[in-house]
Order: C-alpha cells, then structure tokens, then sequence
C-alpha cells in the first residue's frame, strides 16, 4: 500500500506488505491530527513503538506484522469499509457520520485531552431566542458532522439548513448562522466565545474498527484482537499501580480488610520465616496516598509501589 499526499487518499499498488514468514500484514489506519499524539501514546503503552516523521503518512512500527498508516480521522472508516485498511482507530462519531459498514472491535476510552467522551453539542449564543431544537425550524446550522445533524434534526420533526463546516465553527455565530453543532470534551471553548448548550447530539469514544473480510480471516483477526487485548490492558492499567509488602501472619486480616483489589491479594509465605507473609495487589493510584498510612499502621512493611504497563482481565 502507497499513500499519496497530495491527493490525501491511499493508492491500491501493493495492497499487502508481506511478514518475514510470508504472512500479509495488517494495515492499521492511525488519526492523524488532534487524536495523533494520544494514539501514539497509547500503542507505546500498549507495546508497539511507532515513530512518526515530520512529513510522512507512513509511521514505521517496531513490529513486521503491522503496516501504519495515518489518515485524517473522519475518513477512516470508508478506508476500512472499502478494505484499504484491515482496521483503524477513530472516533464512533466518524463512524456514524459516514454510515461505514464495519465492524467494532473495542472501544477505547481516551481523546486528545482527557479520558471524557467527545460530545458534539447543540450550541447557540447566550442571549438567542432559540431555546431547544424545535427553535430551529427554519433556521441555518454549521457543523463538521453534517449527516449526523440531519438525522438528528430529521428525529425532532424540525427543517432547517445544515452547511459543513472547515473549522472555526465558533466564530459564525451569530453573524453567519444562527447555531452550530460542535465537538467538546469541556465545554471551555464554547463558553469562552459565548456560547450556550442546548442540547447533546452525541457522546463520542475512540473506537477500534475492522473491515468485515479482514476480521474473518483468521491470521488478520488474531492480529487485530492482539491489538485491542493489548491497548484496553495499556488503557486499564494508566490509573493503576501495585503495591507489595510484607506483614505479620497474625495482622493478616486486618491488612486485608484494608486492601482494595481487583480481585483477591496475592499472599505467600516468606522464604525464611512462617511468622511473615508476602502481600501484592493492583490498586487505583490515587487510593494509594491514603492507603499506605493505614497499612503502615496496621503492621505492613517494606511497601513497595510501582507502575503498571498493562492489567489484562
């Protein structure tokens, strides 16, 4: 597969890079733009390396099996639909909005900024007239996500001008239209340009899509479920930590009644003493300030926590 930048879509020459054993690789869409940054974060924790050129669609992976490249996220999942791409990460937004046929894989619960879902809301200027969708009748809305608007407008019974947006979608009103159909993870932009919400449209996550062949096909689905297994384990494990310790057999029980764990401690015996046990648990990182306290308290010592690259359940 060749990627063409000047005409921004992929060429079909080479569909297939083979593996050193033969196999073809999985060709994986990554965003490129606001969500690239995080998404490349999030494969390093996940255990892929990916870098990324200044000027190049196609990042180089530290693994021959996989085949990068990066697209803008709205036109992901017609590349996967079409079977361009095996699969690919965007935003359930992007999926909705060009009605893709493909296949969800995992939902991966991150964005360019937080961990809170991407809304696109309905948002007018604070002193305007229009207090709830049915205001709209007859009115024009700018907006990137077009398609999803209309079924949304089409859904209230209501007829008005939707017009796509390039950006900077703020701005046009009240001057240019009367309201607009915006992404936010805060809400801080909309406030800070005067704006009102009236209404939520959508709440967005991340996605791990699949073309419906290449998840049939067993070596490409082995692949792609490796990728959604190791980046949920990367994913669970960003606000987690583990603890070790050691305690005295006969203040077991009251340690463990202060342990919060995913599921019950690790507890073994010490090597040199049948008085002392040996403690490990996964614990939320921000439980853990006030969690060492009392442990210390209760008898525990040698505390010891470190982080952790991925929890697989």
């Amino acid at each position: 597969m060749s990627f063409d930048p000047a005409r921004d879509t992929p060429t079909t020459d080479n569909q297939t890079v083979p593996t050193a054993d033969g196999r073809s690789a999985v060709r994986l869409g990554l965003p490129k733009g606001t969500l690239q940054d995080a998404t490349i974060r999030l494969m390093r924790r996940a255990g892929w390396v990916v870098n990324v050129s200044e000027r190049s669609y196609t990042p180089v992976a530290d693994d021959d099996e996989l085949e990068i490249v990066l697209f803008r996220a709205q036109e992901i999942p017609r590349y996967v639909q079409d079977g361009r791409l095996d699969c690919g990460i965007t935003g359930y937004d992007n999926v909705l909005e060009s009605a893709a046929n493909v296949h969800e894989v995992a939902e991966l619960i991150y964005s360019k900024a937080t961990s809170l879902p991407y809304r696109w809301v309905l948002a007018v200027p604070k002193d305007s007239p229009i207090k709830t969708p049915r205001d709209l009748e007859g009115k024009r809305i700018a907006t990137e996500l077009v398609n999803v608007t209309r079924r949304y407008l089409e859904a209230h019974g209501v007829r008005a001008e939707v017009e796509f947006s390039w950006g900077a979608t703020e701005v046009k009103v009240p001057d240019l239209v009367d309201a607009i159909v915006e992404g936010t993870e805060t809400g801080t932009t909309l406030r800070a340009h005067g704006l009102h919400i009236i209404d939520t449209l959508l709440s967005s996550t991340t996605r791990l899509i699949a073309n419906h062949a290449a998840f049939a096909e067993v070596g490409k689905r082995a692949k792609i479920e490796q990728i959604a297994t190791l980046l949920l384990g990367a994913m669970a494990a960003e606000s987690k930590v583990g603890l070790k310790m050691n305690a005295p057999r006969d203040g077991l029980p009251r340690i463990l009644e202060l342990l919060p764990a995913m599921k019950k401690p690790t507890v073994s015996q010490l090597s040199d003493t049948a008085d002392w046990v040996a403690i490990e648990i996964v614990a939320d990182e921000r439980q853990v300030r006030d969690l060492i306290p009392l442990l210390l308290r209760a008898g525990a010592t040698g505390i010891i926590e470190y982080p952790l690259n991925k929890v697989i359940a």
